[in-house]
């Protein structure tokens, strides 16, 4: 080793993220728990972190990655609230205990760092996968730190913060009552019917932008397949007579549709981890080689990129895991059937998270590289959890139950399913910083170091905001949830299926129809894939499958709009400039629009009043208003987009 090594790990790039964690894992949360997505943080954390840390003498670009990992490990985090608010719905807790929620998520996100620690080579070093994410804030950290990069910096953070402004202005808006928050609604075809919503959300048009055309499209057809063709199929003949017809397509999608979405996933989510098997196996052995080495002439005689976590630690701190997991188990269990079967129910359980944790961090590890985390296949591989330990434990202890045996040990399937879904988590963002720090030079030990701290910050603020929501807000299914309830989409599919599964009323024929289906579309996938440069990801068509249009269809209307404005920005004379001041445009629409619905539920739960900031009822130029302003927002932006791409650096 030559040289001084460049400042990387220090105290204030740990205080910066610490901060930024907490901002936008508010954010993430609410989105997760209103549309069931959250948004990748890195770039929004580099951007800032550059424009803070230049205030300091000898910032490196190493220094802003570590703030921009730490901040992106907790954002996405906080997609644990697709499954712990399950816990409320089912009603076995009426808040979020703090110090057990914290437990939870700190030590399935920690498990996440660990076995990301080998995947790093078979999936980012050792791979072509393209890690849309991962690059794009390497692009961001590279422009800043090198030659015009206080220029373009100061832009990308003016982009940023526009967006962040034009995407708060819409849900004021409709706070205020002047505009309505969608457009759409239920409508009758042939003997059936079918709904078609569209949220007016400036956060879903932002993540639309980022995911790109392919994934846009394969939502199109989700939406096409669910609502074109089995809604209207499974309603038909049976609308009651005199029955309001949105409230009855509605149910039937959510009892019916969902679960075959649910089996679309769960295909695609067995298919990603064969892809995967032979690319780990080779990581793992490259970490017990690298090891080795290290072990005769220390770390400095390793190449930067093979400098990780050593093997040893890593595979010791996953052991070790296992002991507060059974501790945690064995105190949720207490005074359930669980609690009378201990021994062997804890062995199970804690088995069934070592092995789970390695399939699921695969996954999701491969789908963050290839598609973006952003848009995150967890929920798939969420649900194959949750029917994983559910049939362990119907294994474990039949059918047959009382009422309260049975929610004990929902709720008990829906806690371990909560432990994994950290991991999960994790290593569906945390591959996207590796490749960012691979691309600036980082010290791989060091990033994964920050992971941890990441980690451990956002374990510390979730269960507080998801008690501010909760109580604000509750969420539907929930005992006693008002009409204003968050949908929290995928915590109400999870416990639908540990509940169908325990229960005995899974209906099996819905989740093997979309397996079926999901079959079909991975070989259409294959296909594609070997016909050009094209693809139709499956987990994206089980998403737009089981996923209301209220929330997909905006995230559609982004991905074209992105799609048309990157090849407006590819003719530019600064082509890469121009693409990424509307990836950080974007990136502004979603944090803008979270953030402000942050801000309400907590004057909403200040004021005990959710129409705190209404300023009329019933305003009749509402919806004409709302679609007006809407448009004329998204054209703004757009816009302005273009206007400043046009100039460039100065």
């Amino acid at each position: 080793m030559t040289g001084t090594a460049p400042r990387e790990l220090t105290l204030r790039g740990v205080i910066l993220g610490a901060i930024l964690t907490i901002v936008f894992t508010a954010a993430n949360v609410y989105l997760g728990l209103r549309i069931g997505l959250t948004f990748a943080t890195s770039i929004p954390a580099a951007v800032i972190s550059m424009a803070v840390l230049r205030a300091f003498s000898g910032t490196t670009i190493q220094e802003n990655n570590i703030v921009q990992t730490i901040a992106s490990s907790a954002g996405t985090l906080s997609a644990i609230v697709f499954v712990l608010p399950g816990l409320v719905m089912v009603g076995w807790w009426a808040d979020f205990p703090y110090w057990e929620s914290v437990a939870v998520i700190a030590v399935g996100g920690i498990l996440g760092v660990m076995y990301s620690v080998p995947l790093r080579r078979a999936l980012v070093t050792g791979s072509d996968l393209p890690y849309p994410e991962g690059v794009a804030a390497a692009e961001v950290l590279k422009v800043g730190a090198g030659v015009g990069g206080a220029e373009e910096n100061r832009k990308g953070l003016a982009a940023v913060t526009a967006g962040g402004l034009l995407a708060a202005l819409y849900p004021l808006l409709a706070k205020m009552k002047l505009a309505v928050e969608e457009v759409g609604g239920a409508f009758k075809v042939g003997a059936g019917g079918s709904m078609l919503t569209g949220g007016l959300s400036l956060a879903l048009v932002g993540v639309g932008h980022l995911v790109g055309l392919a994934v846009g499209i394969a939502m199109l057809i989700g939406i096409v397949i669910s609502f074109g063709v089995l809604l209207p199929q499974l309603t038909a003949g049976g609308i009651p007579a005199g029955a309001d017809l949105a409230e009855f397509v509605g149910t039937v999608f959510r009892q019916k549709i969902r679960f075959i979405g649910a089996g679309t996933i769960g295909i695609a989510a067995i298919w990603t981890l064969l892809r995967v098997i032979g690319p780990i196996i080779k990581g793992v052995t490259a970490a017990i080689a690298a090891n080795r080495a290290r072990g005769g002439a220390g770390m400095d005689s390793l190449e930067l990129t093979e400098r990780d976590i050593p093997i040893g630690i890593v595979g010791g701190t996953i052991l070790l895991a296992m002991v507060p997991i059974a501790l945690l188990l064995a105190d949720f269990a207490a005074g359930g059937p669980v609690a009378n079967a201990l021994g062997l129910s804890l062995i199970a359980s804690v088995v069934y998270v070592l092995v789970a944790g390695i399939i699921i961090a695969s996954v999701c590890g491969y789908m963050a590289g290839l598609i973006g985390a952003s848009n995150s296949p967890i929920s798939g591989v969420g649900i194959l959890a949750a029917l994983g330990i559910s049939l362990l434990l119907l294994g474990l202890f039949g059918r047959g139950l009382g009422e309260d045996d049975t929610k004990a040990l929902v709720a008990f399937a829906l806690f371990v399913t909560a432990i994994v879904f950290g991991v999960a988590t994790i290593s569906n963002d945390n591959l996207q910083d590796l490749k960012t720090g691979q691309l600036v030079g980082a010290t791989p030990w060091r990033q994964q170091v920050a992971l941890v701290l990441g980690v451990l910050f956002g374990a510390l603020v979730i269960p507080p905001i998801l008690d501010l929501l909760n109580s604000t807000f509750g969420f539907q299914g929930a005992p006693g949830a008002g009409e204003n309830a968050l949908s929290a989409p995928q915590a109400s599919l999870i416990s639908a299926i540990a509940q169908g599964v325990l229960g005995g009323n899974l209906d099996w024929n819905l989740v093997g129809l979309g397996a079926a289906i999901g079959a079909g579309v991975i070989v259409a996938d294959e296909l594609l894939k070997r016909s050009g440069n094209r693809s139709l990801p499956p987990l994206a068509v089980g998403m737009g499958m089981y996923l209301p249009t209220s929330v997909t269809a905006m995230v559609i209307v982004g991905a074209v709009l992105g799609h048309l404005y990157n090849g407006w920005a590819a003719r530019q004379s600064a082509p890469e400039f121009a693409e990424r001041m509307g990836v950080l445009t974007a990136t502004g629409l979603i944090v803008g629009d979270s953030l402000f619905n942050i801000a309400y539920a907590a004057i909403v739960a200040a004021t005990d009043n959710p129409d705190a900031l209404a300023v009329v009822q019933d305003f009749p130029a509402a919806l004409p208003l709302g679609v007006i302003a809407f448009g004329a927002i998204i054209a703004y932006a757009y816009w302005r987009m273009r206007r400043d791409s046009s100039v460039g650096l100065a």
